[in-house]
């Protein structure tokens, strides 16, 4: 019975993992789509 309760933690945890990866990518896109969209409105005026 003990080792059958230690195992679905153990798929619980794998998960979260994915999903923190997941949302890291995201952020990360966003943030250098930021810049670029940023970076082309500089150099479209000239600034």
């Amino acid at each position: 019975m003990s080792t059958a309760k230690k195992k679905p933690p153990i798929t619980s945890r794998a998960k979260p993992k994915e999903q923190v990866n997941r949302k890291a990518l995201i952020w990360i896109g966003v943030a250098f789509g930021i810049v670029v969209v940023v970076m082309a409105t500089l150099l479209a005026l000239k600034i």
